[in-house]
């Protein structure tokens, strides 16, 4: 056994095993080769191969049974009827979260189903490691929130096992492009970020700023709404009055990047945000400048989360979080019930409403001299 980019022997023989589990290749309740075959084989200490069986042991892949060996876990083997649902989400405990597990769990308690519940903090690496988690475990279905769904995904084997163990999975809020045809429930963001660039250029302003995220599929779909209404009103596109962070910087770069340009003299009259967070956030930007809202530059947000009822209330989309929850959860038991596609209720597409608030101007008026 050859040591990889630093990694430890036992390390590397933990890796190699786990991938056999997770491929099928050692099954379920199948007898793994003893500590003298491994070390043998692999051409490493028996000391070696005992730390990278207690690792699996620990995470729940393989067991050992006193004078008999060590066996495959037979929860590799995903008995059904578990009732067990895992949830995966990006975030938890903050912004709409709370209230989309909220919808998820009332359908699925209503249905004697228990949530498993974890979060990825949007990054596909963590993604990887939770849904190698949930492998180990007995769950009848997952509904999972991609991780930077913009990006293509790096761990489409692990989606395939939950192909192969036949456990029904639901994207929300976002699905990879090699995925589309799985089953997913989405907000019409294209729409959403149509219809609140158009109010802000309805109400008189024609200098608009976009600020989206890139790394995820709401924040292309929201922008290609925001190009649709420039376009249709007139307004010729321009990239520079765009600015796009990723998950890593989203609380320093558009708060920034927004200041960096009205300092360099962009005229700039309404700002088109990705959601409600990046607006409370370009709000108290524009307020340290000297900039007050809306009465310099009007703001949209989008989401309707807590945050859009602040001093300055937002004109933003609507979100119906624990309504988006609940849909999802239905639509995970018809997959679980192997219910017919075109016998489903569940709708896959959630339409944008606005609510207009007070940050923004009608710039319609003439001042009065």
């Amino acid at each position: 056994m050859t040591q990889e980019s630093g990694k430890t022997k036992y390390y590397v023989l933990m890796e190699e095993l786990k991938d056999a589990i997770l491929s099928g290749k050692i099954k379920a309740g199948e007898k793994l080769p003893s500590e003298n075959q491994l070390s043998e084989k692999y051409h490493i200490s028996r000391h070696t191969v005992r730390k990278a069986l207690s690792i699996l042991s620990q995470e729940g892949y393989i067991v050992a049974e006193h004078g008999r060996g060590t066996f495959c876990s037979q929860r590799m083997g995903h008995l059904k009827q578990s009732k067990n649902i895992a949830v995966i989400t990006t975030y938890i405990s903050d912004y709409i979260f709370p209230r989309l597990i909220q919808g998820m769990d009332r359908v699925l308690t209503d249905n004697g189903y228990s949530i498993i519940l974890k979060n990825t903090a949007n990054s596909r690496t963590k993604e990887a490691k939770v849904l190698e988690d949930i492998l180990t475990k007995d769950i009848d279905g997952l509904i999972i929130e991609p991780a930077k769904s913009q990006i293509l995904c790096r761990h489409m084997n692990l989606y395939g096992l939950l192909d192969k163990y036949q456990i029904p999975y639901v994207f929300i809020q976002g699905v990879y492009s090699q995925m589309k045809e799985k089953p997913h429930i989405l907000m019409d963001d294209c729409q959403g970020g149509y219809l609140v660039t158009k109010y802000l250029l309805n109400m008189g302003h024609q200098n608009l700023l976009g600020i989206f995220k890139a790394d995820d599929f709401q924040g292309q779909e929201r922008h290609k709404g925001y190009v649709k209404a420039l376009q249709e009103a007139g307004y010729s596109y321009d990239p520079d009055r765009v600015i796009w962070f990723h998950t890593e910087d989203r609380k320093t770069k558009p708060g920034l990047m927004t200041r960096l340009l009205l300092e360099q003299g962009l005229p700039v009259d309404g700002i088109v945000c990705y959601n409600d967070q990046i607006a409370v956030s370009v709000v108290h930007v524009l307020r340290e400048m000297g900039k007050n809202v809306p009465e310099d530059i009007s703001i949209t947000g989008y989401d309707n989360s807590v945050m859009a009822g602040g001093d300055v209330s937002l004109t933003t989309i609507v979100h119906p979080q624990e309504k988006l929850g609940e849909m999802a959860a239905e639509l995970l038991l018809e997959k679980i019930r192997e219910v017919p596609e075109e016998k489903s209720q569940i709708p896959r597409l959630i339409q944008p409403e606005l609510i207009v608030r007070n940050s923004v101007k009608d710039r319609r008026k003439k001042e009065e001299n």
